[in-house]
């Protein structure tokens, strides 16, 4: 048996990151170093605050950082030292060329193996974790064996996570499964139990598996596209209950006591953000193109298709219900990040719903508790959203410290992340301190049980999937919702 004493992690982002923190928390006789090339993300995973939020993760990180936990930019050294690796580098979405806005950029994990075959010698295993294409194993591969030293072998794995934003601490000390995947040659096997000796010291060995690199890679990519899938599937259900007087949240519910379907994942609401899904199904899609499945790609499509109708219809609505207009108004949006109990923006729901709202001229005061100023400013700026009017964000865009002070002189406020804090806010003073009538959008269905008390203080409501009764000014929907592009300018500008 190989025994793993030293563990290199190459990327010390969101996944790497908590990771191999939790690693070395359950592995105190295995050394853990995490390495980056960026040194502020680098002195931040050193300092009090971390550079991203998770639950729990802090109190991990300071159990161990110092001991058998380390954070480093000397990334030569930790791959020299190391008889494990992890690559968790970012796999983005292609934004040029060939496979445009579906494939997986690879760049950065062909850097890493180019790295890692030039400075090393003896023995090492090679785990993918970044979420990566069928068949990139082949090419990392592909890269060691033209770049072959004679005191040099490499044996590469592929061990996906699984792992969700929000809850990855729990995620990684209590899984569903681990999956490792690689060669079916007795080397290929050793190097498997070798990692699997990592996992047993606190997951229960029938919720390992071990499969072959291919099925591992493809596993990762299937499981995030049928979560997604779910997720669409719902939220298309939710168009029909809002046009027919059903619930949503009853349906789901109905149809989740159902043991073949299952309720997880069945929460409809304005759209799914986050790195992985959007990117994994377009990846998948992409993948089905390239082996011409023409009609499996096109199923996959109309999962991303539906996530983005959810937006469109969503900002519509808003836009017919404040009478058609909302030139030079302002709306309170709560919550930047993707989701709850994350800071993490990326494929962000609310990044869209402020692209309609803007290309329309709304003056919008956002409040996230975890997104920083800077990082909603970035992300408003990118070429995509604010397109070709760069003072459209600097004039339009107010990003605030409280709920309060974002929602006070506002139109309507809008739910976009599904925030604890949103719950328990004293709305008969945000009602006193909003225009009338004064709207509240429910995005993530957070404020189901307050609606008596909303109306009673007079706010109008609209929320996913559900007709709320007893509306001042009922909305009716348009028969059609406009079909905007995220590639493709708006067909109207406001001059700011």
């Amino acid at each position: 048996m190989i025994e793993i004493k030293k563990i290199c992690c190459i990327g010390a982002g969101y996944v790497g990151g908590p990771t191999c923190s939790v690693i070395a928390q359950m592995c105190p006789e295995i050394c853990v170093t995490v390495v980056d090339i960026n040194e502020t993300r680098i002195k931040a995973w050193n300092s009090d605050k971390l550079p991203i939020y998770e639950p729990g993760l802090k109190e991990v990180v300071e159990s161990c950082r110092g001991k058998n936990l380390f954070y480093s930019t000397d990334i030569d050294g930790a791959i020299r030292e190391a008889d494990l690796i992890f690559i968790s580098v970012n796999t983005p979405t292609k934004t040029y060329g060939l496979g445009k806005g579906r494939a997986a950029d690879l760049k950065y994990i062909e850097s890493c193996a180019r790295r890692i075959v030039a400075v090393s010698n003896g023995y090492k295993i090679v785990t993918e974790k970044s979420t990566v294409p069928v068949r990139a194993a082949e090419s990392i591969r592909r890269i060691f064996h033209s770049n072959a030293k004679p005191n040099l072998e490499l044996q590469v794995l592929s061990n996906p996570e699984f792992l969700s934003e929000g809850t990855a601490v729990k995620d990684l000390k209590n899984p569903d499964r681990v999956l490792i995947g690689g060669d079916e040659t007795p080397e290929g096997q050793k190097a498997i139990q070798a990692l699997c000796s990592v996992y047993k010291h606190w997951v229960p060995k029938d919720r390992i598996i071990t499969t072959n690199t291919w099925s591992s890679e493809l596993s990762k990519l299937a499981a995030n596209a049928f979560l997604a899938q779910r997720i669409s599937s719902i939220n298309s259900i939710s168009a029909l209950c809002e046009a027919t007087g059903a619930d949503v949240e009853e349906v789901a519910r109905a149809i989740g006591m159902d043991q073949r379907i299952g309720s997880k994942s069945l929460k409809a609401s304005v759209g799914f953000g986050g790195s992985c899904f959007q990117k994994d199904v377009l990846n998948l899609v992409y993948l089905c193109e390239a082996l011409n499945l023409t009609e499996v790609a096109q199923y996959w499509q109309q999962v991303i298709d539906i996530n983005n109708y959810q937006r469109r219809r969503f900002a519509t609505r808003i836009i017919d219900c404040l009478f058609n207009t909302v030139t030079g108004k302002k709306i309170a949006l709560l919550g930047f990040a993707f989701k709850k109990d994350t800071g993490d923006t990326r494929e962000s729901t609310s990044i869209y719903i402020s692209k309609y709202l803007l290309d329309e001229g709304a003056k919008l005061h956002i409040y996230d508790p975890k997104v920083p100023k800077e990082q909603i400013i970035q992300d408003l700026s990118q070429p995509n959203i604010s397109h070709d009017l760069p003072d459209q964000v600097s004039c339009l865009v107010t990003v605030c410290t409280d709920a309060y002070e974002a929602c006070k002189g506002s139109h309507a406020i809008i739910i976009c992340t599904e925030w604890d804090e949103f719950q328990v806010l004293d709305y008969g003073v945000i009602y006193k301190n909003m225009l009338k009538p004064a709207f509240v959008f429910d995005g993530r269905r957070v404020l189901d049980g307050l609606h008596s008390k909303l109306q009673k203080l007079g706010f109008q409501i609209e929320t996913i999937g559900k007709k709320v009764a007893g509306q001042g000014v009922p909305f009716t929907s348009r028969a059609e919702v406009a079909k905007l592009s995220l590639q493709e300018p708006p067909p109207k500008k406001i001059k700011v």
